[in-house]
């Protein structure tokens, strides 16, 4: 798919079909996030796949929106690993780790598949539902799956350049 119809296309998923992602686009789109930059090229990302049934079910406990998603990625960052600003000290780990989502997302959509990127959890209790070292920084979960759901009449919405851009 072209680029710019990728973007215009891909739209928040928010139900599945029960059918399960295969392997080989699991693959793909963990691939899309290893090839994401990252500042320094310090690929801090740490992805957590959830798939099996224990991992889905502690998933209902950590937020309400899962969607039933029949996989969904957690990613992460290391924050002995990513690159800290010189200036104000300020750590790019949650940069990279929504870039690295970006990429993942992106890729959902041009397999075909749906996602939508959540971001209403308790770090904390992630960490300790999913028992992560304490290096480990959740950033984003990406329930994805096959769409059972068409776009929101809402998607096409956009504000029109001028309402966010400035030139100076």
């Amino acid at each position: 798919m072209d680029l710019m119809n990728l973007f215009k296309e891909r739209y928040s998923v928010r139900k599945f079909t029960e059918q399960k992602v295969e392997k080989e686009k699991i693959d793909l789109i963990l691939e899309a996030g290893r090839l994401a930059p990252t500042a320094v090229n310090n690929q801090p990302q740490r992805i957590y796949v959830l798939e099996s049934a224990e991992s889905l079910a502690k998933l209902k406990n950590v937020t309400p929106y899962h969607f039933d998603a029949p996989v969904v990625f957690l990613i992460c960052y290391d924050n002995t690993k990513c690159w800290k600003s010189p200036f104000n000290g300020k750590d790019m780990g949650t940069v990279d780790a929504s870039i690295v989502t970006t990429h993942m997302m992106l890729e959902v959509a041009n397999l075909g598949l749906g996602a939508t990127w959540v971001g209403y959890f308790d770090p904390e209790v992630v960490s300790k539902t999913f028992d992560l070292p304490e290096n480990i920084v959740p950033v984003a979960l990406l329930p994805t799956g096959y769409p059972n759901l068409a776009p929101s009449p809402r998607h096409e919405e956009r504000l029109e350049l001028d309402k966010t851009v400035k030139y100076i």
